[in-house]
């Protein structure tokens, strides 16, 4: 019994703070993580598409380098090798993290139309997190829907000219 109250406040704890991360990036990156939500808006099914074929792609170029760099014996050459897998790993989080916080915003926007656009973040946030949590269709199914639509939306964003 003390083991499923520890999940549930990890949990719990966990959906807080992943809230306030994408408050805090969609506070420092407004102008991008709100292309992204518009072109999530306009053209989910697309998002969708071009998320998962990149994901799926510049995923697999940085598990192979990485790869590479573990079976390579030269320090140097391991050095070398493991520098771009790296980076695209850390582009690839990127990507990720504003695709999200652009999704979580969409989320609360059409749960909770009449709250102030931080607290529809906050609680689109909270919603997911607890949403993901359900096993197989919550970890399988919806998280890397959401996650894939939404780093489609942030590659379709910058393709996507300005309106002024």
């Amino acid at each position: 019994m003390t083991e499923i109250i520890r999940v549930a406040l990890l949990v719990t704890l966990l959906a807080v703070a992943f809230a306030c991360y994408f408050l805090v990036v969609s506070a420092f990156f407004n102008k991008r993580v709100l292309k992204t939500l518009n072109v999530a808006k306009q053209l989910p099914a697309r998002s969708l598409g071009i998320g998962f074929v990149n994901f799926l792609f510049f995923g697999t170029i940085a598990v192979v380098l990485l790869g590479i760099a573990d079976s390579v014996g030269n320090g140097v050459i391991k050095f070398i090798v493991t520098i771009p897998s790296l980076l695209l790993a850390t582009v690839l989080t990127i990507f990720l993290s504003l695709g999200l916080s652009a999704m979580v915003s969409l989320l609360g926007e059409r749960i909770f139309p009449d709250l102030p656009t931080w607290k529809k973040s906050f609680w689109g946030t909270v919603i997911l997190t607890f949403s993901s949590a359900i096993p197989f269709v919550g970890w399988f199914l919806l998280f890397p829907f959401v996650a894939l639509t939404g780093f489609g939306a942030v590659i379709l964003g910058f393709f996507q000219r300005d309106t002024p």
